[in-house]
């Protein structure tokens, strides 16, 4: 806490008057004290009135020039100057030199100790520091009642009040949250984003706002791990000791408020993971979780779900949570259960692809080159299961770290994509399809490659035989001879479809042939 020169000067029982240095008389002075030093400048920090009845003032004019100008440099008050004792005046010189460099040069009449301005400037420090007190005593509760009945405006305004400074809010990614009073100039919270430094937990710089030095001091604003922004307050000069005292004060309500839906939606969270977990494993009557379940749907009852699964099974329990964040960030309602096998996730049934994508986006780096991701299409809530069951089928079909898979598009693939039902599909062609496999084995007939081409074609003998390269009555011939071996009419549609199933379950439709 400090006192002007100014201040000093107004103190009528002192009888102290200025003789040069007008312009310095708003220089702050911590402390007063006493030198007749010829050189006091080393033991001098700045700030501090010099009192001295010129003992050992140098003779000549330069010399006291360099004199003065040495306890400017140091970063003095002012000097008082005693008169009738040493020196009836104060030097000419000397008042021309504090004209100058806007040194404050008191004179200091006889019958002023110097003990009574050492006191009057302690006793003026001394009630500034218990107003300051009182102040923050006073500011505190009504910070307290503004972060109960206003959130962080309210508290921004009372900050604002009582620091005489100027207090913005901004959460973690940057936006104002809350700013009084409100700047002039959106390019002043520009400026002052600039000034907080990423990742500074606390902090004072100076910076020029509309062409003025400005102090901006900020503090993060956190519960743990857990970081909400920064508070900064701006103002034109350093916060003292206890204006950091209430600075922190408001933080810590902040904190508070702020934390205090954070702690709500993780138990909504919690919440909502087991009711969609009963659903998904229950098997009596769990009424009440569908009950819960019912927000998800849009306004026609739809839902979609979605699975995640990974190859890295500790991770689900994260990628639960990042998944949760995105939702919620999004405005959606937050229905996320991480199983032991997949993460599923409830949207309404008007989001689709795109909002799976963003979601795998928001995974960081490793879990999303590990996930699959699949989703189901549009199903009514009641039928929840069967969409979380579509999800994971989709999901077996897309691949690690790729784009999600919608369970419309991979008709044709299902069956194949179950490992058991391939298997059975695999055990069955080897004895329906040993036949054409002997044949092309001795006789290198092409005859398991025509009949695939055919069968993909749906019969079409001009695009099978261009898929081959070769001509349509070589194909015919071909699909004759694998008739006559397998004994069967590829003109039947189940036929055709059985034999389609079995040459898709053994993969390649090329067996070896023989040196």
């Amino acid at each position: 806490m400090r006192v002007s020169v100014a201040w000093v000067l107004t103190q009528t029982g002192l009888a102290l008057r200025l003789r040069g240095g007008a312009t310095g008389v708003g220089r702050p002075i911590d402390v007063v004290l006493t030198t007749e030093l010829a050189d006091p400048s080393r033991w001098l920090s700045g700030n501090e009135l010099v009192l001295t009845t010129g003992i050992r003032l140098p003779d000549t004019a330069p010399q006291r020039a360099a004199y003065l100008r040495e306890l400017d440099d140091c970063g003095v008050a002012g000097l008082g100057f005693a008169t009738g004792l040493t020196h009836p005046a104060v030097p000419q010189d000397l008042i021309a030199v504090a004209d100058e460099i806007g040194l404050p040069l008191i004179e200091v009449p006889l019958e002023t100790p110097f003990a009574a301005i050492v006191k009057a400037v302690t006793a003026r420090i001394a009630e500034l520091q218990y107003d300051d007190v009182v102040r923050v005593s006073r500011a505190q509760p009504h910070l307290t009642r503004a972060v109960i009945t206003g959130g962080a405006h309210a508290v921004a305004r009372e900050l604002g009040r009582a620091l005489a400074a100027t207090v913005v809010i901004v959460d973690a990614v940057g936006e104002v949250v809350a700013c009084h009073p409100p700047p002039a100039d959106v390019t002043v919270l520009d400026e002052l984003r600039s000034a907080v430094p990423p990742g500074a937990d606390a902090g004072t710089t100076t910076v020029v706002l509309n062409g003025a030095p400005t102090t901006v001091a900020h503090q993060r604003i956190r519960v743990g791990s857990r970081s909400y922004g920064e508070l900064v307050v701006i103002g034109a000069s350093p916060l003292s000791h206890i204006d950091q005292v209430l600075l922190g004060h408001a933080n810590a309500l902040l904190a508070l408020d702020f934390d205090k839906p954070a702690r709500l939606n993780d138990a909504q969270r919690r919440l909502n993971s087991s009711a969609l977990g009963l659903v998904l494993t229950a098997t009596a009557d769990v009424q009440p979780a569908w009950t819960l379940l019912t927000p998800v749907a849009d306004s026609y009852r739809r839902i979609r779900a979605l699975s995640i699964d990974t190859d890295v099974r500790d991770a689900l329990p994260a990628i639960g949570v990042a998944c949760a964040d995105l939702l919620e960030r999004d405005g959606y309602q937050c229905f996320v259960h991480a199983g032991e096998v997949d993460v599923v996730v409830i949207v309404p049934g008007g989001l689709g692809l795109e909002f799976a994508g963003r979601l795998i986006d928001g995974l960081d780096a490793s879990a999303r080159r590990a996930v699959r991701v699949g989703m189901s299409g549009t199903h009514l809530l009641d039928d929840l299961p069967t969409a979380v069951q579509h999800a994971a089928r989709a999901a077996t079909m897309a691949k690690r770290g790729g784009a999600p898979v919608e369970f419309g598009a991979v008709a044709g693939q299902i069956l194949l994509s179950d490992n058991e039902s391939r298997k059975v599909l695999a055990t069955v062609a080897d004895a329906v399809l040993a036949p054409l496999v002997d044949h092309d084995r001795e006789q290198r007939g092409g005859l398991i490659e025509a009949l695939h081409a055919f069968l993909e074609a749906n019969g079409q003998w001009e695009t099978a035989a261009a898929e081959l390269g070769i001509h349509r009555h070589t194909l015919r011939s071909r699909i004759r001879t694998a008739e006559r071996l397998l004994d069967c009419d590829l003109g039947v549609a189940r036929v055709r479809a059985e034999l389609l199933l079995a040459l898709l379950a053994v993969g390649d439709r090329r067996p070896p042939v023989p040196n």
